[in-house]
């Protein structure tokens, strides 16, 4: 194929499919390596840098939360500075509050540990009695007390015979001075100078990024996306909005999660209450991990207070009433908590952002990862970002039918299909993914990459797929004899309206009592074309018999359409066969002329351009739709055609001297 061949196909697929994201990568783009290699050089500064980046996320994350309740303040008149100040020492005030109240609860805990040493025992010994000790019980409580044997040997070892008794060694006595004042105020600050001292560094980061927000805004962009302005408007006014959405949704479902858990805990006697619900509001920030921490705790903590079992059920029945609730009723009401990310991508960048930062990490990787994912959407050397993390799917649905079609997976196609035809009717599925699927096999033919095999495979793959959905097409069928039934119907009861222009055009005609053969034009791919529009045909009620354009040189097609036919329909995937057509068409004529015959050209763009004309064809369509509305017209065929021409013989040399020398 030359150059210039080249480009037109590439234009024509561009006119054929209109403008989509394309997330293939040709030949002749640009190599992704350096992508690559900046990618890794900045997972190395994250992880080296952590020390000082950590507290910058966290203030950049912060900022992203409370810039909705600073620019509330400010439109109620209150200035720049006193708004930003109020906003940053109420959210800081709550958060040192929390950890406060946290950690008394946890020292209380631990406290109150020792006192529930005799309950674990005692339920313990009561599983060995009933008779659970030859399971894993009895094989952990075995493993503990061998090594509390080993521990217990190893201190009082006898001497072995023949060896010199040791002397026994001095006692080490440390004596202990007094030590300054000064000293021990330094030995208990020192441990705490580092998170205090992040804890500041993030403060007045989010107070000066609140405060140059806009200023901010706008140096990113004059950095970033100075050339196309719009392009980074979109991606900071998206990854602004999506975080913000995200920590506050968040925020509001576990809180409605936390608070109803602190007040069941309390009902049912759990000590502590408070903590188990405020250590459930943050721990369900962690994505899947932090909800079974939440819920492993205080199960615990129930199996050691009761000596009986009862207090672990109805803790354990908390946690499914509230999990069931959050799951079913508040985040789906509260659609915002949704982030965009795939659930295999919130775990690996989960299990990634921990390795990275720790447990902060854990908890910033949602958030984090949005962000990477925006990044992805609008710049295109990182839109890998977007595929690997993205919720979207980054195939359409006709890609995705055509590579399982060339896959030879019908099961799967359809899974697609009844999917996708639990909102919409099977004539839309099969206008709208199938047959454009098909068109994208022939475009790959008319490229030469499609070999005949492949061909056979897509056909037969389509075939069994149209076999499948056979059952819908069924009630499909059942539904419109209702409707037509119901119309009916109403028609005989009152008179009907007079009818203006052609009515619902939405609607297929009725198909009941007519014939109709349908057959492919020039290959396989054809004959699949053929095969759906005579399953939609008979949806509308009509009689439908389908060939393989392999029967048509063989006049086995002719022999098959029925005597009783009201039309025939010839596709062509190939919108470039109208000669083929128009032959096959003028065959079919003369043989039948008291049976419409028309020719479908499947075109995807048919708004933009008109069918070719057919000579002698009775009807030209371009979709699914118009052919079924065609074949199953009332209209009569067109009885004209062409006068064939007399072919005469030349004469011999000896025929045409007798002939001149008898008119001599």
């Amino acid at each position: 194929m030359s150059s210039s061949d080249a480009k037109i196909t590439e234009a024509e697929l561009e006119s054929d499919l209109g403008p989509r994201r394309v997330y293939s990568t040709s030949p002749s783009s640009p190599s992704r390596m350096p992508a690559f290699a900046s990618v890794l050089a900045v997972i190395a500064i994250l992880y080296f840098g952590k020390d000082v980046l950590l507290p910058l996320a966290i203030a950049v994350l912060l900022t992203f939360a409370l810039a909705p309740i600073s620019s509330r303040l400010r439109k109620l008149g209150m200035p720049r500075i006193a708004a930003v100040i109020v906003t940053v020492v109420i959210a800081f005030l709550v958060l040192v509050l929390f950890g406060l109240v946290v950690a008394g609860h946890v020292a209380e805990v631990a406290q109150n540990l020792p006192a529930y040493q005799g309950n674990i025992i005692a339920k313990i010994r009561s599983l060995q009695e009933s008779g659970t000790d030859s399971g894993i019980v009895r094989r952990l409580t075995s493993v503990v007390e061998s090594v509390g044997r080993e521990l217990s040997n190893a201190e009082e070892r006898p001497v072995a015979p023949g060896t010199a008794s040791r002397p026994r060694e001095p006692v080490l006595v440390e004596i202990f001075a007094p030590s300054r004042p000064i000293e021990t105020l330094t030995s208990l600050i020192g441990p705490l100078l580092g998170p205090i001292a992040s804890l500041g560094l993030i403060i007045v980061v989010v107070i000066f990024m609140l405060l140059e927000r806009e200023e901010l805004r706008d140096r990113f962009i004059r950095l970033v996306g100075y050339g196309d302005l719009h392009r980074t408007t979109e991606a900071i006014q998206e990854a602004g909005s999506r975080v913000a959405r995200y920590l506050l949704m968040q925020l509001v479902v576990n809180c409605a999660y936390g608070v109803p858990l602190a007040l069941g805990l309390w009902a049912v006697g759990i000590p502590n209450p408070a903590l188990w619900g405020m250590l459930a509001i943050v721990l369900r920030f962690v994505p899947y991990i932090g909800p079974v921490i939440a819920t492993v705790l205080p199960l615990f903590l129930a199996f050691a207070v009761d000596p009986g079992w009862s207090l672990v059920l109805w803790v354990g029945a908390i946690f499914l009433v509230l999990e069931l609730t959050s799951n079913n009723v508040i985040e789906p009401w509260l659609y915002g908590s949704r982030t965009g990310l795939s659930p295999l991508a919130i775990i690996v960048a989960a299990i990634f952002w921990a390795w990275l930062w720790g447990p902060v990490g854990l908890v910033l990787s949602t958030p984090l990862t949005v962000c990477l994912a925006v990044l992805g959407r609008y710049v295109p050397q990182f839109e890998f970002l977007e595929v690997v993390f993205g919720s979207d799917p980054v195939l359409d649905p006709k890609e995705r039918l055509y590579q399982r079609l060339l896959a030879g997976d019908p099961d799967e196609a359809t899974d697609y299909a009844e999917e996708f035809l639990e909102e919409d009717y099977l004539e839309d599925y099969y206008g709208k993914v199938a047959i454009p699927a098909l068109l994208l096999a022939e475009k790959d033919r008319r490229r030469g990459v499609l070999t005949a095999e492949q061909m056979e495979q897509v056909f037969g793959t389509a075939i069994t797929l149209v076999s499948n959905l056979a059952e819908i097409a069924e009630e499909e069928e059942q539904e419109e004899e209702e409707e037509e039934e119901q119309k009916e119907t109403e028609a005989a009861g009152r008179p009907s309206p007079p009818k203006e222009g052609n009515g619902d055009e939405s609607e297929l005609p009725d198909g009941r009592g007519k014939t109709v053969f349908c057959v492919g034009g020039r290959g396989p791919l054809d004959d699949a074309s053929a095969a759906m529009l005579a399953q939609i045909l008979q949806v509308q009620g009509a009689e439908v018999v389908a060939a393989r354009h392999s029967d048509i040189p063989n006049r086995r097609a002719m022999s098959l359409v029925p005597k009783q036919s009201n039309a025939i329909v010839v596709c062509f995937l190939n919108e470039d066969s109208a000669r083929h057509a128009t032959i096959l068409v003028r065959r079919f004529k003369r043989i039948y002329p008291a049976i419409r015959v028309g020719a479908v050209l499947w075109m995807e763009n048919q708004e933009e351009r008109q069918p070719p004309a057919l000579g002698e064809a009775d009807f030209v369509a371009t979709t699914l739709t118009s052919a079924a509305r065609e074949a199953l017209a009332d209209a009569p065929p067109s009885l004209v055609t062409p006068a064939r021409k007399i072919r005469t013989r030349r004469s011999s040399n000896k025929t045409g001297i007798a002939a001149a020398r008898s008119g001599i």
